[in-house]
């Protein structure tokens, strides 16, 4: 399911998301630009991304690469870069929201970390370099979730027949959306185990989410959560309680 909007306004400017979206396109124009110079592809991704082999061999001389690595994208297409400033456009304002910009900087940077660490765990021997802020983004998305699980959310109806009954668009609570997210991460995952080759960092994302659970708890820690609109296109509204009028109060009847 490919998310579109979400409906919940942020009460003041993130301008920490905004600060991340915008390094993540600089970093795949400078690496564009690169290219275009005739810097080969692979070298640059060697160089920038995170190689698991080379980070357990020296960890002195690539740490840096854990966080080079989460503003680089594939410099060879849009797909991946378009896909996850998407979601961090949708789900990263509100996350801020919450959280604060110092506290939610921090949180993106923990998150990413920890998708990088899970990376090098599931395939320490790997030679590929991974790049992507999809790891960190994880974290975010798990931080919607356990904040705002029933906000609803405007998804992309991934079923052509169902066109024709529900339309174009669909709208979703957030733990739906977000829990889709997690289990066709976690499947991808467990059936890319002893695949070689290159593909996407499934456990990254895993790592980066389950990060997130665990990290929202503590940085929410002393802010007050927010009330927000919630997703009830199965379950009608409630009728406000009417206010009983003094007439309608029950008479006692006087005995005789």
């Amino acid at each position: 399911m490919l998310p579109l909007r979400d409906q919940l306004p942020t009460r003041k400017t993130p301008i920490v998301n905004y600060l991340l979206i915008a390094l993540n396109i600089l970093g795949f124009f400078w690496m564009r630009s690169l290219i275009t110079g005739g810097f080969p592809p692979d070298r640059l991704l060697s160089a920038w991304g995170l190689v698991p082999r080379q980070f357990l061999e020296a960890p002195g001389d690539a740490w840096w690469t854990v966080f080079s690595s989460m503003f680089l994208h594939d410099p060879t297409g849009w797909a991946h870069l378009g896909g996850n400033m998407l979601f961090l456009w949708i789900f990263g304002d509100n996350v801020e929201d919450a959280l604060g910009s110092a506290r939610y900087a921090a949180f993106y940077v923990l998150s990413g970390i920890a998708a990088a660490g899970a990376q090098i765990v599931i395939d320490p021997g790997s030679a590929i370099p991974m790049v992507g802020a999809s790891g960190a983004i994880s974290g975010v998305l798990a931080a919607y979730a356990s904040l705002y699980p029933r906000s609803p959310i405007t998804v992309l109806n991934p079923i052509f027949l169902l066109w024709f009954i529900f339309g174009l668009f669909l709208e979703l609570p957030a733990w739906l959306v977000i829990l889709a997210y997690f289990v066709v991460n976690l499947l991808n995952g467990l059936g890319s185990i002893g695949v070689s080759g290159g593909g996407v960092a499934f456990f990254a994302h895993l790592g980066g989410f389950v990060a997130g659970l665990f990290l929202v708890r503590v940085f929410m820690t002393g802010r007050p959560r927010r009330e927000h609109e919630r997703w009830q296109q199965f379950r009608p509204r409630r009728p406000a309680a009417r206010r009983a009028a003094p007439w309608d109060a029950p008479r006692r009847r006087d005995s005789w």
